[in-house]
């Protein structure tokens, strides 16, 4: 039975947004921007805006009838206990635990003798549960560590030293870090990597000088000493060290794609960095130091990947030799217990090859089926590993490896309440607009009926050479019971096919991606999965870009539009804080008169035309996001909504105290997800399956 339509709600009146006449000249072009207004973050105007559209929001949201019945199943099916695959730090074994519910995961460690204590509990941070774990590094002796927090889901965090004996604070503190590692070097001090604050607003200030420091225990952060990214300026510098704390390793980068790689030799005194790679052509990082010997990653000259052998004296690029050669898949290597882990990705499923530092392969590892693993890493010594299996279908289930014998053997399979077995997942090919066959997997109920009328919910990404791969989800599976479809597109931009499929979809060849997405659409509607009155579409961060340039290319084809912070306005995001760090995928509007026309055809906030029949459109971003500053889900939604001709709605939900998504408690993510749901089922008058 159809839900009650739309029509019945109360009509939905909009915050009246303000226009200015704020103009910009792109190569003599004039470009308005009249809901500039909305970038500054600290203006009691836009915070004004943000109370009044987030009122109007989720005053329609509680009008839907089944919302809390889905928020109420999603609950239900979330609070099952789940648990991280172990690693070893100074004689304990440290885990992660939530009890289903809990807004973060807790920290346990586990003696020698088997007797279990809590370590860390980041539930205690804050009062809401959104101040978050980001990481937590020990060092080599396993009797200190430092973690790091994040505070309403911000990319800025702050490093806390702590004895990991006694697990005493020693009241240590590294302020204003941020997209950093910690690397200790002995038990005396550690590397971490961070920008000069800002002038201006924290949140969306411009971050482009990232300098790795070392801070020794005991002193003041103002002592803390530049290692690399004094004179050289580069946006994105990390630091981390072989396991035997000889080689200080340095990557450095000016954008996501394409990296420098230097090397200091700790051993020696005085000793100097070098470099491996002086130039932003390729991506390596050092995976062991073996005999004198580097064992390298790269995609240097091999577009999926290998690893190269040089000597750690002679280290540079011209001296490189193979390892592991480049074959026809994605390569993804890890080590542990004295062995490299070669994972492998082929369409967009996983499998992995154990090699000897011989260069011998010791076995394929049989993987329990078809999905994603994610593992096989530890130190030299240990001689049990452990990785992580999923698909659409099976919760992440964690095995113990035995690496001498090769036998996998379950070490934690979750007690979730969803029967996979009622489900198919299936891999189909489909052509897009040129003719490239592109990877989707589509998972539903196996009883359902292919007659064009089941819910859908397309998810794509297509970018920075992110592979879409098998996980399993909770919301996901909630969807699935509830009589819906959900598809992922394996979109040219991602990393499914290495580095030539990743260019595919990048700079002018942007359109690739959106081509795809909307092929994708148009196989599922051509084949019966669905048809346009029952298709949403989603996806976040660059899929946000995506959702919002599908609808407005084609917003004929979607039901329900979902872009989650998204990139969307493509004129000005290199102005916000590392937005200039994206220059590979996108280029930039002061590239070039050409580049600035080929952004201009497709940002989705200049595609906004008045009196189109927009898809129902519910947008969703945080109000912390400093890494795709929630101006550009503002100005979208504020645009959207003068020029909405339909009756469909346009709304967005704007989480207080949360940011990009990493770190938001599982209260709000299951609040968000409910909604979402909700409104994609209310607005093509389905309800959820009894």
């Amino acid at each position: 039975m159809n839900a009650q339509t739309p029509k019945t709600l109360r009509q939905i009146k909009y915050p009246v947004t303000k226009k200015d006449k704020t103009t910009d000249t792109y190569f003599d072009s004039k470009v308005p921007d009249p809901y500039r207004w909305l970038e500054d973050d600290r203006s009691a105007e836009t915070a004004k805006w943000v109370t009044e559209e987030n009122k109007v929001t989720f005053d329609y949201l509680a009008q839907i009838p089944f919302r809390d019945a889905i928020k109420a199943r999603m609950e239900k099916l979330w609070s099952y206990e789940r648990i991280s695959a172990p690693f070893e730090e100074g004689g304990y074994y440290y885990y992660y635990k939530n009890n289903g519910l809990q807004n973060q995961s807790v920290l346990y460690r586990k003696d020698k003798n088997g007797n279990d204590e809590l370590f860390l509990d980041p539930n205690t941070f804050s009062k809401d549960g959104t101040t978050s774990l980001a990481q937590i590094q020990f060092s080599k002796a396993g009797d200190m560590a430092a973690y790091m927090i994040s505070e309403g889901g911000s990319d800025w965090g702050k490093i806390i030293v702590m004895d990991a004996i006694n697990k005493k604070l020693t009241g240590e503190v590294i302020e204003n870090v941020k997209f950093s590692g910690i690397a200790w070097k002995g038990s005396e001090g550690f590397y971490y990597s961070t920008y000069e604050k800002p002038e201006g607003s924290l949140l969306s200030a411009k971050t482009d000088t990232h300098k790795l420091y070392y801070h020794k225990l005991g002193t003041g952060q103002k002592q803390d000493r530049v290692i690399f990214g004094e004179s050289q300026k580069r946006r994105y510098v990390g630091g981390y060290l072989t396991e035997d704390e000889r080689y200080l390793v340095i990557t450095a980068a000016n954008s996501t794609s394409g990296k420098e790689l230097y090397i200091q030799d700790l051993s020696k005194p005085q000793s100097t960095v070098i470099a491996l790679t002086d130039n932003f052509d390729s991506d390596s990082q050092v995976l062991e130091n073996r005999g004198g010997s580097l064992f390298i990653y790269t995609n240097f000259k091999a577009p999926n990947g290998k690893i190269v052998i040089v000597d750690s004296a002679h280290p540079e690029q011209t001296n490189w030799k193979d390892f592991i050669p480049e074959t026809e898949n994605v390569l993804s290597p890890s080590t542990g217990g004295g062995f490299i882990f070669a994972q492998y990705m082929k369409d967009a499923v996983s499998t992995v090859k154990q090699y000897g530092f011989a260069g011998n392969l010791i076995r394929e590892v049989d993987l329990p089926g078809l999905g994603t693993v994610a593992g096989f890493t530890g130190k030299k010594k240990q001689d049990e590993l452990y990785y992580t299996f999923s698909n659409y279908l099976t919760p992440g289930t964690i095995y113990s490896f035995d690496t001498d014998t090769g036998q996998s053997k379950i070490y934690q399979k979750p007690d979730v309440g969803f029967n996979s077995d009622n489900y198919v997942s299936k891999q189909v090919f489909y052509k897009s607009k040129d003719g490239t066959s592109v990877p989707m997997i589509i998972t539903y109920r196996k009883d359902l009926k292919l007659d064009g009328t089941n819910p859908t919910m397309l998810y794509g990404y297509g970018g920075f050479n992110i592979s879409l791969t098998p996980t399993f989800s909770i919301a996901n599976a909630v969807w699935l019971e509830n009589g819906g479809i959900y598809a992922v597109a394996n979109l040219r931009g991602g990393g499914e096919y290495g580095r030539k499929w990743h260019d595919a979809g990048t700079k002018m060849q942007k359109q690739n991606v959106f081509d795809d997405f909307i092929a994708a659409a148009e196989y599922l509607i051509s084949n019966k999965y669905t048809s346009s009155n029952y298709l949403a579409i989603r996806g976040g961060s660059n899929g946000g870009l995506l959702v919002g340039a599908a609808m407005t290319q084609r917003p004929d084809l979607f039901k329900v539009a979902l872009p989650a912070v998204g990139v969307l306005d493509m004129l000005r995001y290199h102005t916000f804080t590392s937005g200039a760090g994206w220059a590979y995928d996108y280029g930039t509007s002061a590239d070039s008169a050409e580049m600035f026309n080929y952004l201009k055809g497709y940002s989705p906030l200049h595609n906004i035309k008045p009196g189109t029949s927009y898809p129902a459109t519910l947008i969703t971003t945080g109000d912390h996001d400093d890494r795709v500053v929630p101006a550009h889900s503002f100005k979208f939604a504020a645009a959207l909504q003068a020029a909405q001709a339909g009756k469909a709605p346009v709304l967005i939900r704007i989480d207080v105290n949360a940011g990009h998504g990493a770190g938001k408690s599982v209260a709000q993510t299951i609040a968000e997800l409910s909604d979402v749901q909700a409104f994609t089922l209310y607005n093509m008058g389905k309800n959820p399956a009894p």
